[in-house]
C-alpha cells in the first residue's frame, strides 16, 4: 500500500486514478522501442544505479574483479554473482543476489586505460610480456600506484612499452573495450512494451590532478555515441572535458546527447566546484562558461560508498545554525583543516584540506551567487546517488548484506572492518546510495529527460519513496487526493523553478510526501522519523545563508536500536505528508528549497558484522569511539529554485 500512494494508480494522498497507457502516448522517443503499457503523465517510480564499474576499469581489475558489464546488468536485473576471491577451480567464494532487482542501471567504467587493461589481460597480444603489463598483472599495490601515477599528475603520458612504436595502437584497442561496453548496455535493455529494464552506454572521466577527486560520469541518452569516450588523457581540465564532450555529443553526432555528472566533491580538496573561468577575458565569457557548465551537468552525486557530500559544519564563509546530520558517513570522518579561500590536495588519499566548495549544499548557494552576478548559474544541481561498486554490483546497498564494493581490499569480514581513511576506505566506506526518477515509464528517453529536468532524488540505500512540489496557489491540505496533478499544473516538481509569483500571495507553498520503504526480501523497511526542508537564499550578493526546517514528522520521536543485538525500538512512520509555507520568503532573495527525509535509527553495517564474530575476533575499530555505529538512513530530493526575475511585476 505504501509504494501505491507515490506511484499514480491507485487514489491517495497524491493519486491520480489514472489507467496505464496501452502506447501511442506522449514520450518522444530517440531510438527504436516499443511504447512501454505503463505509461503514465504523472509519472511512476524507478530506482537505479548510475554508477558502477566491471573489470573493464583497471582497479576494478587490479582489485580481483573479472565480472564483465553484462555480469553488472544480470545482476542489476536480479540474477546472481560471484565475488572474489576465487578458488583453485577458478570459482567464486562468495556470491551475492539483491533482495529486489534495479529499474534502471549504468556500467560506468573508468575510460582511463580501456586498452591498456585490456591489452595486458590478453595472452598472445605483442604487449602481453611487457614490464608494464606485468606489473599490472601482478594485481597488488604497486599495480594500482602504475596508474594512479599517470591520473594524479596534471600532464598524463600513456606507458611507451604499451602504447609507444613498438606496442599496439591503444585507441584502437580502447574502440574494442567500448564496443563491448555498448554491446552490453544494449543486450540488458528491455525494448518490448513490458520496460522492465532500462541501460545505458556511460562510462567515468577520472580527472584526479593533484590527488584531488574531479571525476564525473557521462551517461548517453540512447545508442547514438562516440566512436571514442573522452579520458583524462585527452583533457586534463574539467572545462576542456565537458567543452569536447559537447563537440563531438551532441554537436558533432546526430542523435547522441550526453550529461555529465560529478561525483565525490567530497574528496575534492574545493577542486569541484570551486568558481574559477578559465581563459575567460571578461564577465560574457565567464557567462558563456557558466552556461556551459549548466548545460552539460545539471546533475550531482551527494552519496555513494566513498560519503556523503551534501554539507559538513563549521567551514569558513557560509552562513548558517550548526546542521547536526551534516556528519553523515563522512569519509573525512577526522578533523581536517579548513581549506578557506584556497584549495588543496590529496583527498582521494585522505589527505589535504577540507573547503565548502567540497559539499553540494554550498555549491548551491555559490550557485545563486553566479546567478546574481551572471545572470546563469553554474550550479543548478539536481541530486543523485549510486553505490560506486567496483564489483559490478549496481545496487548492492543492503546494510545487513554488504560485501564490500573493493575486490580483494574487502573480501572478508576482517578486511572490511579494517580502519584506513584512503583508497576503498574499507570501515569508514559504505554500501552506497540509489538514484530515484519520477519518470512516465522506464524507457531511455523518459528516464534521460527526467535527469535533464533534475526531477530526481538520492536514498543513502532505502527505497524511501519522496514527492515534492512548490507552487503559489497549491492545497493547503496535504490529503488532497489529485495533489500530484494539481503540483504539476499549478506548480513544479523537484528539479524546477517556481512560476512567477502571482498577485496576493506572499509567500511560496511546498507539498511534501514521503513513504517508508517498504522492504524486501522478507524484511520490512525502517519507519521514518522526520522530514526538513532545506533553504538557501542570498542575504546579499555576496553573502549567502541557509536554514533548516523540520516540517513533518518527530526528532524527537524516542526511536533507538540496541547495539547488541541490533533490535529497534520507538515510534516511527509509515508516511509523512505536509504543505509548508516558507515563513521567511523574502520576493527580492533568491533561493533555492530541497528536502530531506530521515529514517529512524539502526545498526550500521559494522556493527552488524562486528557482532557476527566472537568478542576475542573483533578487531579494534569495532571498539573505536569514533567510527559510528548506529546510521539514519535517509534520501535528499533535488532543490526548487526561486528566481526574482521570474517576477514580471515584483510586489512593492
Amino acid at each position: 500500500m505504501i509504494a501505491a500512494l507515490l506511484v499514480c494508480t491507485t487514489g491517495g494522498p497524491f493519486g491520480c486514478n489514472h489507467k496505464p497507457s496501452p502506447g501511442g502516448h506522449g514520450v518522444s522517443y530517440t531510438e527504436e522501442r516499443s511504447p512501454c503499457l505503463k505509461f503514465n503523465p504523472l509519472k511512476n517510480l524507478y530506482f537505479g544505479d548510475l554508477h558502477s564499474h566491471s573489470s573493464y576499469s583497471y582497479d576494478a581489475w587490479i582489485w580481483g574483479s573479472r565480472a564483465t558489464p553484462e555480469d553488472a546488468y544480470r545482476f542489476a536485473r536480479g540474477e546472481r554473482i560471484g565475488l572474489e576471491p576465487f578458488n583453485p577451480e577458478g570459482e567464486p567464494t562468495r556470491t551475492l543476489k539483491l533482495e529486489r532487482p534495479l529499474d534502471f542501471a549504468a556500467v560506468t567504467d573508468h575510460s582511463e586505460f580501456f586498452g591498456e587493461t585490456d591489452a595486458c589481460t590478453a595472452p598472445g597480444l605483442s604487449v602481453y610480456d611487457s614490464q608494464s603489463c606485468s606489473l599490472i598483472r601482478a594485481g597488488n599495490d604497486v599495480s594500482m600506484l602504475i596508474f594512479s601515477n599517470v591520473i594524479f599528475s596534471a600532464n598524463p603520458a600513456r606507458f611507451p612499452d604499451i602504447c609507444g612504436p613498438a606496442g599496439i595502437n591503444c585507441a584502437e584497442q580502447a574502440q574494442v573495450v567500448w564496443q563491448r561496453t555498448q554491446a552490453a548496455a544494449e543486450g540488458a535493455y528491455d525494448r518490448s512494451a513490458d520496460c522492465s529494464f532500462t541501460s545505458f552506454v556511460a562510462y567515468e572521466y577520472t580527472d584526479t590532478a593533484g590527488i584531488s577527486n574531479l571525476h564525473r560520469n557521462v551517461i548517453f541518452r540512447n545508442a547514438a555515441v562516440p566512436d571514442l569516450p573522452v579520458s583524462y588523457l585527452e583533457q586534463i581540465t574539467p572545462l576542456g572535458f565537458i567543452s569536447e564532450l559537447k563537440r563531438i555529443c551532441p554537436d558533432s553526432r546526430e542523435g547522441c546527447e550526453a550529461i555529465s555528472i560529478p561525483h565525490n566533491s567530497n574528496l575534492s580538496n574545493g577542486r569541484m566546484f570551486s568558481v574559477e573561468y578559465p581563459g575567460a577575458q571578461n564577465r560574457e565569457e565567464e557567462k558563456a562558461q557558466a552556461a556551459l557548465r549548466a548545460r552539460m551537468e545539471p546533475l550531482a552525486e551527494i552519496f555513494q560508498h566513498k560519503g556523503d557530500s551534501e554539507c559538513l559544519n563549521n567551514l569558513s564563509g557560509i552562513r548558517g545554525q550548526n546542521d547536526e546530520l551534516c556528519g553523515f558517513e563522512k569519509a573525512n570522518w577526522f578533523s581536517p583543516e579548513d581549506c578557506g579561500e584556497g584549495v588543496g590536495s590529496g583527498g582521494m588519499m585522505g589527505q589535504g584540506c577540507v573547503s565548502r566548495w567540497d559539499f553540494i549544499r554550498n555549491a548551491l548557494l555559490k550557485g545563486l551567487q553566479e546567478e546574481e552576478r551572471l545572470g546563469v548559474n553554474p550550479y543548478k544541481l539536481g541530486i543523485i546517488a549510486s553505490t560506486d561498486t567496483h564489483n559490478a554490483t549496481p545496487g548492492a546497498v543492503e546494510e545487513n548484506r554488504y560485501e564490500g564494493h573493493a575486490g580483494w581490499n574487502e573480501d572478508s569480514v576482517q578486511k572490511r572492518l579494517t580502519l584506513i581513511t584512503y583508497g576503498p576506505l574499507m570501515i569508514v566506506s559504505n554500501p552506497g546510495g540509489l538514484t530515484a526518477v519520477w519518470a512516465e515509464e522506464n524507457s531511455r528517453d523518459s528516464i534521460f529527460n527526467a535527469l535533464l529536468r533534475r526531477e530526481t532524488y538520492a536514498t543513502s540505500g532505502p527505497r524511501i519513496s519522496v514527492r515534492f512540489f512548490g507552487g503559489w496557489n497549491l492545497p493547503t491540505r496535504c490529503g488532497a487526493s489529485n495533489l500530484a496533478e494539481i503540483g504539476s499544473r499549478e506548480g513544479v516538481p523537484m528539479g524546477g523553478d517556481l512560476p512567477p509569483m502571482p498577485e496576493g500571495v506572499s509567500a511560496p507553498t511546498f507539498g511534501i510526501l514521503a513513504a517508508r520503504d517498504p522492504g524486501g526480501g522478507g524484511r520490512t523497511g525502517t519507519p521514518l522519523q522526520r522530514v526538513q526542508v532545506i533553504k538557501g537564499w542570498l542575504e546579499t550578493a555576496t553573502q549567502p545563508a541557509y536554514r533548516v526546517y523540520e516540517v513533518a514528522g518527530d526528532p524527537d520521536n524516542g526511536a533507538s536500536v540496541d547495539l547488541t543485538t541490533c533490535e529497534t525500538a520507538g515510534a516511527g512512520f509509515d508516511t509523512l505528508c505536509t504543505v509548508w509555507t516558507d515563513p521567511e520568503f523574502n520576493p527580492g532573495q533568491r533561493a533555492f528549497y530541497y528536502v530531506r527525509v530521515i529514517e529512524n535509527p539502526t545498526c550500521r553495517w559494522n556493527t552488524l558484522q562486528c557482532n557476527s564474530l566472537a568478542p576475542d575476533l573483533r578487531p579494534d575499530p569495532c571498539d573505536d569511539p569514533l567510527i559510528p555505529k548506529v546510521i539514519q538512513e535517509r534520501a535528499w530530493t533535488s532543490p526548487i529554485w526561486y528566481r526574482p526575475e521570474a517576477n514580471s511585476s515584483p510586489p512593492g
